[in-house]
């Protein structure tokens, strides 16, 4: 609980996503089995913001495979039709006092989904050259290729919702055919970081959408969830740095992780088992030979990345970028944390496509 509240990413940037508390009291629910009350918090939640769309097939894969798990001739059918019913009920006392005209739900819907402002926004600053300096796929090939300039807006919405489909298929299917409450937490995790990396106009700020759900799996993974919490907060650097916030986001990050360290250990908590690679491990004996010293890889890498966190950090409060490139630091910091999460969003969909496996193993060694 200290390392979840010193997350620094909800101590900077701000305590007014309630939506956030309603899909956590969401997520509590169904972890008791009150789905119909875990329903109503998460039609609250996203009615209040439309960025809890990024958790929504989480919650709609789960009950829906609780209810297959069920039986749809029997005692599923009937959950099935509660849920169904609470849903409706509660999206249409939300939405009742726009419900007097046509013209002003499409108003409405329209300042939700604001699509001609195409794939993303140019900027958040006011420095030339107008790079974006968001870390999701898009805003970090734009260095490269100008996708704003070349692909028409809707064609640009068609790209970013067929790639986010594609990255949640087989975690959604996954969640659906073997449900459980474990599959769930680590899915609204794949499933938000791969909206946040290629779905449609992204904030910065989207990226605690993903950190959220990490928080709830600190103990099962708490040297994954460190580093993933660690990027996350840098990748909000600029914004950060915009704010005049360096001295808190220096002291939070120290603060954060030492406490993960002295809590958890993490440094010991690198062997395939711990991160929940065992299943894909043994899948692999045998084709990779360099498996058996993946705790030493993994804990390199770890300390490569802080390295390369740090000194990015300071050069970006304190050196000036060449005037050829003013953006320099910026969009170094949104490439890198990019590349960060395309690896974390692998190994998420790597932990929970070989989980079944992972609990077979379990119940034959018991």
């Amino acid at each position: 609980a200290l390392c979840i509240l010193l997350y620094p990413g909800l101590i900077l940037i701000d305590h007014g996503h309630f939506h956030l508390g309603f899909a956590l009291w969401g997520v509590l629910c169904l972890s008791y089995d009150w789905d119909l009350l875990g329903s109503v918090a998460f039609c609250l939640a996203l009615n209040y913001k439309q960025m809890e769309l990024y958790h929504s097939l989480s919650f709609f894969c789960y009950l829906l495979g609780k209810c297959f798990k069920k039986g749809l001739k029997g005692k599923g059918l009937v959950l099935l039709t509660k849920i169904a019913g609470t849903v409706v009920v509660s999206f249409a006392v939300c939405w009742l006092p726009f419900c007097t005209d046509m013209e002003q739900i499409m108003q409405v819907l329209r300042r939700l989904f604001p699509i001609d402002r195409g794939l993303f926004e140019a900027c958040m600053f006011s420095s030339p050259p107008p790079y974006c300096k968001l870390a999701n796929i898009w805003c970090s090939l734009s260095v490269l290729i100008k996708i704003k300039n070349i692909v028409s807006p809707q064609t640009q919405l068609k790209l970013s919702f067929v790639v986010t489909f594609l990255s949640l298929l087989p975690t959604c299917i996954k969640l659906t055919v073997q449900p459980s409450l474990r599959g769930f937490k680590f899915a609204l995790v794949s499933c938000a970081l791969s909206f946040f990396l290629f779905s449609f106009q992204v904030h910065e700020k989207s990226i605690l959408l993903v950190s959220v759900p990490v928080c709830l799996i600190i103990n099962e993974i708490p040297f994954m969830a460190t580093w993933f919490l660690l990027v996350s907060t840098f990748s909000m650097l600029p914004l950060l740095l915009k704010d005049g916030l360096l001295l808190a986001y220096a002291v939070t990050m120290l603060a954060f992780l030492s406490v993960c360290v002295a809590s958890f250990s993490i440094f010991e908590k690198t062997s395939a088992e711990d991160l929940q690679l065992k299943p894909f491990s043994l899948s692999l004996k045998g084709y990779v030979s360099w498996f058996k010293s993946f705790p030493k890889i993994v804990r390199s890498l770890f300390l490569l990345s802080l390295t390369l966190m740090g000194v990015l950090s300071l050069m970006s409060a304190a050196v000036h970028p060449p005037q050829r490139l003013p953006d320099l630091f910026p969009v170094s910091v949104s490439i890198i944390s990019c590349l960060h999460f395309l690896l974390f969003l692998v190994y998420f969909n790597v932990v929970i496509l070989w989980d079944s496996k992972n609990s077979r193993s379990q119940k034959k060694i018991s």
